[in-house]
């Protein structure tokens, strides 16, 4: 790659976020130098300092960067209001399709929470507590509404991520199924887990 030495300091910023991301995500955190980050991008490993104050700030910032524009997106969707059913299905039909899309971010996020040091650690399990009570909200509306049939929404929300999250791990572009029937398959599953029948389940 060219060198990026005096060009605009947004896109070298881009640079080595698409560059750590890239990397972390095919070897691991750990086996990262900023050199190797650096060389990558094209600059001096000194400038990388001028964008993140070490190799773990930068995991940090891109681990945030993640979770908060996951929760933007969420705070932007427009949700349905009252059935818990509907919710649940939304909830996990959004999961699918952010993160589908996003699979180095989605490794990172949950493989690396290892490396995460404090008060980084904190940072982002506080951002990710907000979004599972978002699930685990609904949950506790389809119990109340006598909807669903779970014995702990904690446990039940943390099984569900666990499930959807996992289409990451094997997914691949024009495979056998579009994505809008692998979204119908899992969001059978999540509400068949809580004990609702998904007949009447259908692509929106």
């Amino acid at each position: 790659m060219a060198r990026t030495a005096g060009s605009n300091g947004e896109v070298t910023a881009q640079a080595i976020r698409e560059t750590s991301l890239a990397l972390f995500a095919r070897e691991g955190y750990a086996a990262v130098s900023m050199r190797q980050i650096a060389d990558r991008v094209g600059v001096q490993a000194s400038s990388l300092y001028r964008y993140h104050a070490n190799k773990q700030q930068l995991l940090v910032d891109i681990m945030r960067d993640h979770m908060v524009q996951l929760l933007e997106a969420w705070e932007a969707e427009d949700r349905p209001e009252g059935d818990p059913v509907a919710a649940l299905e939304h909830f996990a039909r959004f999961h699918i399709r952010y993160h589908i899309k996003r699979p180095d971010e989605v490794f990172i996020s949950y493989m690396e929470l290892r490396s995460l040091e404090e008060p980084g650690l904190r940072e982002i399990s506080r951002l990710r507590g907000r979004y599972e009570t978002i699930l685990k909200d609904i949950l506790r509306r389809g119990m109340d509404d006598g909807v669903f049939d779970i014995a702990d929404p904690h446990v039940a929300a943390m099984a569900i991520l666990a499930m959807i999250t996992g289409v990451n791990t094997w997914y691949r572009s024009g495979g056998r199924l579009s994505q809008a029937r692998i979204e119908d398959i899992y969001v059978s599953m999540v509400l068949g887990s809580v004990g609702c029948r998904s007949e009447g389940v259908v692509h929106v």
